[in-house]
């Protein structure tokens, strides 16, 4: 008999939680490698070879329902394809009514930056078990909202972040020769060969804010170049090469002659860069965003372009961005789109700093690897909204093991009651975590019989504190 899940969803009108979940959107969180997920040796002598796992899979395989939206990369259908899952792929993102409609029945979703899974969107999903964010960002979904429900979240926080950064040192070096100027001069047929305020990258100050996976690298390729770097960090992080921290963003922008953000859509964020912020740059400096749109204000940094305070700028984000390709960067999505458009020494892309080939296939692998082993074992390494949590897999030897996953909200007393459901039982190995109002807890009980199996989710449902259930087999 196929193996198969026992899932239940908390009834509706969940209990409101109060506190505020923790949920990390930092860009200096810490990296999880792929191959300690499950060390070799765990548990056991390293002379001994490991015994070969069980897999686990939550339903006859043929059940499981994906729906991928923006285009996400084949590499991550080729690993669903191999699991038997059922996936339905899309190029584009959707309206919000057709999503609504689309996700009532799926189990997981695949989204990119334009697809935005509001409250009222994931209200709609009765099964949905996990979302992949194949991008840096989460700032498109309600990830407490997620978390309260027991949709655990997941995204790329790495894999493109070489890609980003030779953008931001390509736009550094055009930026400096104003090769967008020329290039399009030339294009119209005039021919206007200058050096007048064209400069040398080499033993130019670089300013980055924010020294997470990107900031750390574009350090590392801008003095291979010549140039000095300088980074402002809210926490203190350990230079790679002659780079130096600055206690302050004031300080950096007072040093800096090119300014790069690298940074996450936060409250904290949101207009860090306006007008106070580009009055203390250097005279004739130039700033580049490849961060979230929010980060600066737009306006402001036309006025700075206008009075030459800035020299010239590299957008990739926006506040408003299009759903799609087509005509649509205009002052009906930005009121300042055309003025925008209109200025000399500025580099507009439309959100491409990951968009390499190279960085498409590498995401698809993580998010879509990540995605399989929380909807094959529970496994929530990576997750943004969830406590990570892993256990060493269930061996072949195994035979009647399960794995219970049981998402809760974080009360006293919980556990407690837990453990006496599974007190008859022999629980051979067990973990539990908390992030803000949401707990996590996996535990794998050998010798379980099939109507046992009914029995232990009936009773981890019937729990007050419940918000998902889960017993894997």
């Amino acid at each position: 008999m196929p193996p198969k899940d026992i899932i239940n969803k908390a009834a509706e009108g969940l209990e409101s939680l109060t506190n505020t979940l923790s949920i990390s959107a930092s860009p200096t969180n810490t990296f999880h490698s792929p191959g300690s997920y499950f060390p070799s040796s765990m548990g056991r002598s390293s002379q001994q070879p490991p015994r070969p796992s069980r897999q686990l899979k939550p339903f006859n395989t043929e059940d499981i329902k994906i729906l991928m939206l923006e285009n996400v990369n084949q590499t991550a259908l080729d690993i669903f394809g191999k699991q038997g899952y059922q996936v339905e792929f899309l190029k584009s993102s959707l309206p919000e009514d057709q999503l609504i409609q689309k996700i009532k029945d799926v189990h997981v979703i695949g989204i990119r930056s334009k697809t935005k899974l509001t409250a009222n969107v994931l209200s709609h999903a009765k099964n949905l078990l996990v979302i992949g964010c194949f991008c840096i960002g989460t700032n498109q979904v309600d990830l407490e909202y997620a978390a309260k429900h027991g949709i655990a979240v997941f995204n790329s926080p790495f894999s493109n972040s070489r890609s980003v950064a030779e953008l931001v040192i390509g736009e550094i070096i055009s930026l400096a020769r104003q090769l967008g100027d020329r290039s399009l001069e030339l294009h119209q047929g005039r021919w206007n060969k200058v050096s007048s305020k064209c400069w040398e990258i080499r033993g130019k100050t670089l300013g980055i804010v924010g020294y997470g996976h990107i900031g750390s690298q574009l350090s590392v390729l801008a003095e291979a170049m010549g140039m000095a770097v300088r980074y402002y960090d809210v926490v203190p992080i350990m230079a790679l090469g002659t780079a130096r921290q600055v206690p302050s963003l004031e300080e950096l922008l007072e040093q800096s002659d090119f300014v790069t953000l690298h940074v996450p859509e936060l409250p904290e964020t949101r207009g860090m860069i306006g007008e106070k912020q580009l009055n203390k740059m250097k005279n004739g400096s130039y700033l580049i965003n490849a961060s979230r749109g929010s980060v600066v204000n737009i306006p402001d940094l036309i006025n700075a372009m206008k009075s030459g305070r800035v020299a010239g700028a590299a957008l990739d984000v926006y506040p408003n961005e299009p759903a799609g390709n087509g005509d649509f960067f205009t002052n009906d999505l930005n009121v300042w789109a055309e003025d925008l458009r209109g200025l000399r020494n500025i580099i507009l892309t439309p959100h491409i700093g990951g968009s390499t080939e190279e960085a498409q296939s590498a995401i698809g692998v993580e998010v879509g690897e990540a995605i399989v082993r929380y909807v094959n074992e529970g496994v929530t390494i990576g997750a943004v909204n969830m406590p990570e949590c892993t256990l060493r897999s269930i061996n072949l030897e195994q035979t009647n093991h399960i794995r219970v996953i049981f998402i809760h909200h974080n009360k006293p007393g919980v556990l407690r009651q837990v453990n006496s459901i599974l007190a008859d039982h022999n629980v051979e190995k067990q973990i539990s975590d908390s992030r803000g109002d949401v707990a996590y807890m996996m535990a794998d009980i050998s010798d379980v019989l099939e109507d046992e199996r009914k029995e232990i989710n009936d009773g981890l449902e019937s729990l007050g504190a419940c918000i998902l259930t889960r017993v894997l087999f």
